[in-house]
């Protein structure tokens, strides 16, 4: 018998102060049988550091031609592509011509850094790929605060966010590895 997805609901507040942007999302998150704790916290991080009105999360795991999120215009052309972990090479380029901003919000530690010097080199080349890294002891932190139903106020100011909850704040940067010209300046 197939084990089904446990369905996870958050309330999160998005307080962008860098982009402008200010919203409130009840999001519901499908967490696959194989998918961490740590994994579907991060999913709602990258929503945080990325919401907008169009931006819903793909079904990830579940199916190889989606991204973990997406935001796709209303011609159904994708504007943003956003990946967790550290996906092929390959899947990376071909985000990049499909989409017209790709995302990779890399973690898992020691196995991020190797990760991102295999591939340095090859991501360096594409020109509307950002890498952004979320260290380990966040990423632990961030398993720590699941719940089955969760309220967020999401605080991102000067690249920091503040992960604000019931249980307490979980306040991090994410260390850019690579982005565009435009959006690195």
């Amino acid at each position: 018998m197939a084990l089904k997805a446990t369905v996870v609901k958050a309330e999160l507040q998005v307080s962008d102060l860098d982009r402008h942007h200010y919203a409130t999302y009840p999001l519901t998150l499908a967490q696959h049988p194989s998918e961490t704790d740590e994994r579907l916290m991060v999913r709602l991080v990258a929503f945080a550091l990325f919401a907008s009105e169009r931006l819903e999360f793909g079904r990830g795991l579940s199916n190889e031609e989606e991204p973990d999120l997406w935001r796709r215009d209303y011609t159904g052309d994708i504007e943003q592509w956003i990946d967790l972990g550290q996906p092929d090479e390959s899947r990376i380029r071909k985000a990049c011509g499909r989409a017209r901003q790709v995302v990779v919000v890399n973690y898992g530690g020691r196995a991020a850094d190797v990760w991102w010097e295999k591939n340095a080199v090859a991501l360096s080349r594409l020109s509307n790929l950002t890498v952004i890294d979320i260290d380990a002891d966040t990423v632990e932190a961030l398993g720590a605060a699941i719940e089955r139903s969760m309220r967020f106020n999401a605080l991102i100011q000067d690249g920091e966010l503040q992960l604000m909850g019931e249980n307490g704040v979980i306040t991090f940067r994410p260390r850019i590895r690579i982005a565009p010209a435009a959006q690195a300046a």
